[in-house]
């Protein structure tokens, strides 16, 4: 379920809350085939799901930072900020991969929004999440996500 907010005093009232918890999406061996290619990092454990039965997963991994990368559409589940021009990543203050997702799995993301500051134009947010994997009991990627947003 997403908060949506109007412009960025909205969005400061949201300062120390959770944000909630997106949908589950599935990270195929095809999503990380073609991170693979986009990325050039065809690292076996990755790309070789033969092989990588063998490697010390039992199984084909996504990448770290293509699990990374999946946080701006499931966080996108979570807060929609409107009334403002721009929208930008700013950064990570942190990030961790506790345990590998296999291909196959099912990943979500649960988001606190830690801060809300000012910058000139606009504000900053501090978003700390954790990417959780179906079934498991330690979180893919443990992050706080830094996003601009201008008036």
């Amino acid at each position: 379920m997403s908060i949506t907010v109007n412009g960025l005093d909205e969005l400061k009232k949201l300062a120390g809350g959770d944000l909630g918890t997106s949908e589950w999406i599935e990270v195929t061996q095809e999503r990380i085939d073609t991170f693979a290619d986009a990325t050039g990092d065809h690292q076996w454990i990755h790309v070789d799901p033969e092989r990588a039965k063998e490697g010390p997963f039992g199984a084909p991994i996504a990448h770290g930072y293509l699990t990374l990368s999946l946080f701006i559409p499931l966080f996108t589940e979570l807060l929609d900020v409107q009334g403002v021009t721009t929208k930008v990543n700013y950064g990570l203050n942190k990030v961790r991969f506790p345990s590998p997702v296999k291909a196959g799995s099912r990943i979500r993301l649960t988001a606190k929004l830690a801060e809300v500051e000012e910058v000139p134009g606009g504000v900053q947010i501090t978003v700390e999440g954790a990417i959780e994997i179906e079934g498991a009991t330690k979180p893919a990627a443990v992050l706080q996500s830094l996003s601009r947003f201008y008036a």
